[in-house]
């Protein structure tokens, strides 16, 4: 691929966790990203790149609008519930606060510029939190039952059914019920404003995907799309973002 070739890509951000991370001679704090996710944008036809949780003024805000052309939010850590007027459950894992404020900064700053925006596992909990939704600190004491933590399993996606509304933005040939893999303990309660849920998990109806269809791509899904072989929710991502860049003559279309 040549260099205008790759500066064509449209430049997807993927928003990161602090963790503590032990490689080679090191062993300290380190920008986290799997490689799933990097790899699935790159697949897609999209750049990707990490961002790194850090505070957020206005100017910083408006600095990544001026080159990013689509935003996705990846899995992680549980919301610090104050973020949504609530106090800590007992069930209520570690929060990283510092990486609650800037994804929600990013997810409002985004919708105002109308920016392409996909939020996967923990992302679909942060584009609730930041419309003014609520989540359940854990599905199982709501009355989730089916997405009680199965033995031995701890760590690994499970794969079970949801109900997708028609019109959604999501099944293939109008396709209503999809096989998604998923590992969370908590899920969307009320639903951020302008948000519709499009789909729900079978038989028990949590909430496993929202859209925010007065945007030009605003997606958030519980599952885990980046694992999927089959499922195209990334590149349509990278296509909207590509849409949105060859419209301010940045990029080219993908078709």
């Amino acid at each position: 691929m040549s260099d205008s070739d790759a500066r064509r890509r449209p430049l997807i951000g993927v928003c990161a966790a602090w963790e503590r991370v032990a490689w080679s001679f090191w062993d300290q704090q380190a920008a986290v990203v799997a490689g799933t996710y990097l790899g699935a944008v790159r697949r897609a036809g999209g750049t990707p790149v990490v961002l790194t949780p850090e505070p957020l003024g206005d100017a910083q805000i408006e600095s990544h609008g001026a080159w990013l052309d689509g935003l996705l939010l990846i899995g992680g850590a549980d919301i610090d519930p104050a973020c949504y007027g609530q106090q800590s459950a007992e069930r209520t894992e570690a929060t990283y606060p510092l990486r609650d404020q800037f994804e929600i900064a990013l997810v409002r700053a985004a919708f105002d510029w109308d920016l392409p925006v996909l939020g996967i596992c923990r992302g679909l909990q942060v584009l609730n939190v930041a419309t003014g939704g609520s989540l359940h600190q854990h599905v199982t004491d709501a009355g989730f039952a089916e997405h009680r933590p199965v033995p031995g399993r701890l760590g690994e996606s499970t794969l079970h059914v949801v109900e997708v509304e028609p019109g959604a933005p999501l099944a293939a040939d109008a396709e209503r019920q999809l096989i998604v893999n998923s590992h969370h303990h908590q899920g969307v309660d009320q639903v951020g404003e302008g948000g519709r849920v499009v789909a729900r998990s079978v038989p028990d109806h949590l909430v496993e995907a929202v859209e925010w269809p007065q945007l030009r791509y605003a997606l958030g899904v519980q599952w885990h799309p980046e694992e999927l072989e089959l499922d195209m929710t990334i590149a349509d991502l990278v296509a909207a973002a590509a849409d949105r860049a060859a419209a301010a003559n940045r990029v080219e279309a993908i078709r």
